[in-house]
């Protein structure tokens, strides 16, 4: 088996070791964001009472603060975040081809830091409006501060995902 086979192969391990460590990059960033500035992260456990909320019907709140809170809103919020990170890893591996880890000079940065970019309509379309925030938070106090915050998570996602490539650009495949 040739190097580049078992790496076209692992796309699933690849998926999930960049998505899962870009996540962790990201939260790693959040938290030194929130140490050295006071930046509050996005609560997770919101994520998880939508997305228990949309189990039962509920795809809307007003806002989702004033919703009840759900059981084991925390850890299906968390659970979650893990899981988009690593579908947004699988979608970047989709559109970059298999054989990306083979090659000497890829763009990853750049690629990585779109990616980022592009991963920031999630919230903006998804996320914010579901939230009952309005499409990219308009109906927030502050909807430039809500949408700058997410843009820069995000970018931290993308970076992420850079620095877990080269790592993994360094493992060398098993025999």
């Amino acid at each position: 088996m040739t190097d580049l086979s078992f790496w076209a192969q692992s796309l699933y391990i690849q998926a999930a070791a960049l998505g899962v460590g870009a996540t962790l990059f990201m939260d790693a960033v959040a938290l030194l964001r929130h140490r050295f500035w006071a930046i509050p992260s996005l609560d997770y456990a919101l994520v998880g009472r939508w997305s228990l909320g949309l189990v039962r019907g509920q795809l809307i709140h007003h806002p989702i603060q004033a919703s009840v809170s759900l059981r084991g809103e925390t850890s299906v919020g968390w659970t979650l975040h893990y899981l988009i990170g690593i579908g947004f890893a699988a979608l970047w591996l989709w559109v970059l081809g298999a054989e990306w880890i083979a090659l000497p000079a890829a763009p990853l940065f750049g690629a990585a830091m779109m990616m980022g970019a592009v991963t920031v309509l999630a919230p903006y379309l998804i996320l914010h409006p579901a939230f009952g925030f309005g499409l990219a938070a308009r109906h927030t106090p502050n909807p430039a501060l809500v949408r700058w915050r997410s843009f820069v998570a995000h970018l931290s996602f993308g970076l992420g995902l850079f620095v877990v490539a080269q790592i993994w650009r360094m493992i060398p495949p098993p025999m």
